[in-house]
């Protein structure tokens, strides 16, 4: 019980500020300034989650406070049988509530309730690495379609063999960017490709991009400067697609705060047969590119502070063994091993995501010392 008062306290301490920001959100002045009126919206949001939990810990803490008086006062035995019901009602529900409101407290990554922007790119293992990369797309086609999240490609670049040297998707939803950031890294499998006649085992590798996707008020580009090329979209799409310049190109000089260097971003845009949806998912892509370049130094920040936690920081570590003679899937960050891997591949990864967030979860708790 000795957590709960500094718990309350430090509560306590933010009910002033959310009464500020329930004030300013309604006042037009703030209200015409529409990225401040995001970001307070934002914190609000938050906020409220943790007053209503305070609400809830205050509730069952007085209910236990009632319980025990009629306990230790009552001579009727219904009576006392009610309240010890209730006080064990109480204390079942705190220590579950304890967590959450120490999570809560805990500042979230702020991009963790973005969109996604993921780029599935075929490594070492030429066709075969192609190959996978298209089951994972596959896969996380099928967990995003579970999950009642929207999935659009922008961009891709098919094998000869099947599969993808590189495909680019948006993942639309609640906080989807939270939760596939753990997918970023390398993706490694073990198995005999199909073009292989000795039957032997290869190992094939793709790199698995997740990216939080940037609004117009994340970053400023000077879209004069942009520089666009058309071409005709390969692949499928029917005869439109070959005789109609839908394809688009964007070239962008992007100079680094940090360091002073200028980067050209070449972005291509082939999802649609409409030019200039085309061009608005290009931006878009652009947008989140420079938005991720200049909060890396962040996210590296915080990967290494957290021994676990991989969702940040360095994406060309391996993260992951597909392992198909066994029918085995390994995640190297948290020691996580099943044997079921064609349900795996067949969207069921919820399981080592959960265990991923509890590993991170664990770490973000020591190093706010709660």
């Amino acid at each position: 019980m000795s957590a709960y008062p500094e718990i309350i306290s430090r509560l306590d301490g933010l009910t002033g500020r959310f009464e500020e920001i329930a004030t300013l959100i309604t006042d037009p002045a703030v209200i015409a300034d529409r990225k401040r009126y995001v970001r307070l919206t934002r914190e609000y949001r938050e906020l409220e989650e943790l007053m209503n939990a305070r609400t809830t810990c205050l509730q069952l803490l007085d209910g236990m406070e009632e319980a025990r008086a009629i306990l230790s006062a009552e001579t009727d035995a219904e009576l006392k049988e009610l309240a010890r019901e209730e006080l064990e009602t109480c204390q079942s529900r705190l220590p579950g509530l304890e967590e959450h409101i120490k999570l809560l407290l805990v500042p979230a990554d702020p991009q963790d309730a973005k969109n996604a922007i993921v780029e599935i790119r075929g490594g070492t293992g030429g066709d075969e690495a192609a190959i996978f990369a298209g089951d994972l797309f596959k896969m996380y086609a099928r967990y995003c379609e579970a999950k009642g999240w929207q999935v659009q490609i922008t961009h891709l670049n098919e094998g000869t063999a099947g599969g993808y040297k590189e495909i680019v998707f948006t993942v639309t939803g609640d906080g989807v960017y939270g939760i596939l950031k753990y997918e970023s890294g390398v993706h490694r499998v073990q198995r005999v490709p199909q073009t292989e006649t000795q039957g032997r085992v290869h190992t094939s590798a793709a790199t698995v991009a997740v990216l939080p996707e940037a609004d117009e008020l994340d970053v400023e580009i000077n879209e004069g400067e942009i520089k666009w090329d058309t071409f005709r979209s390969g692949g499928a799409g029917g005869q439109n697609v070959n005789k109609v310049e839908s394809g688009v190109r964007l070239r962008y000089m992007w100079k680094n705060p940090a360091t002073g260097t200028a980067e050209e971003i070449l972005i291509e845009c082939t999802e649609t047969r409409d030019q200039p949806k085309n061009k608005e998912r290009a931006l878009s892509r652009l947008r989140t590119h420079i938005y991720d370049r200049e909060h890396q130094k962040y996210m590296d920040e915080i990967a290494s502070k957290r021994k676990t936690m991989v969702s940040t920081g360095d994406r060309s570590a391996k993260i992951r063994t597909y392992n198909y003679p066994q029918g085995r899937i390994t995640d190297h960050r948290i020691n996580y091993t099943v044997y079921n891997l064609q349900s795996f591949m067949d969207g069921n990864i919820q399981d080592c995501i959960d265990r991923l967030i509890v590993a991170e979860n664990t770490e973000r708790l020591k190093e706010s010392e709660l």
